[in-house]
């Protein structure tokens, strides 16, 4: 079993417990928008202008809705992981796969969002607007939830590297 964290006073069932309770708190954040983009994406073929879709706008609309399909899928299966083996001492598993799926899960919602955004931006704009602003959109996914937490987790392991073997906080 890996040591206690530094500056926390816990055993390692004890920081499984606050691992899990923690990403269970981030998925609670994440589903609800999740589930609004779903309900948006299902009445979204039932309005009398998707007729006019052209055949790229309904290739997207349907990769969209997959992918936002698949995000409810992941980020809820953390959920239904814990409840059919609750009580069999497999938390620290738990936490390690619900990471895993939180993560897919998570880099469907930003393809999903950035469908979503190509599927309106081409429908209501010309396609230098939708090329524009998917491409902005897109970007700061890239940056915001994938380059800079990947730059800070690299920087940490470097200083962790360069020091004396010690406990890290995997939360």
């Amino acid at each position: 079993a890996p040591p206690p964290s530094p500056g926390r006073d816990e055993t390692p069932l004890e920081r499984t417990d606050r691992n899990l309770s923690e990403l269970l708190g981030e998925l609670r954040v994440a589903l609800p928008g999740v589930q609004v983009l779903f309900a948006f994406l299902l009445i979204v073929p039932f309005n009398s202008r998707f007729d006019d879709a052209t055949p790229f706008q309904r290739d997207v609309y349907l990769a969209t809705l997959i992918c936002t399909a698949f995000a409810s899928a992941l980020l809820i299966a953390p959920t239904m992981h814990h409840r059919l083996e609750f009580r069999h001492g497999d938390k620290e598993h738990l936490v390690k796969l619900s990471n895993r799926l939180a993560i897919a899960g998570l880099t469907l919602v930003a393809l999903a969002m950035t469908g979503v955004t190509v599927l309106v931006t081409d429908f209501v704009f010309d396609t230098v607007e939708a090329v524009a602003t998917t491409g902005a959109v897109a970007l700061g996914f890239a940056t915001l939830w994938f380059a800079m937490p990947l730059q800070r987790r690299r920087t940490l392991s470097r200083r962790r590297d360069s020091k004396p073997a010690q406990s890290t906080d995997d939360g």
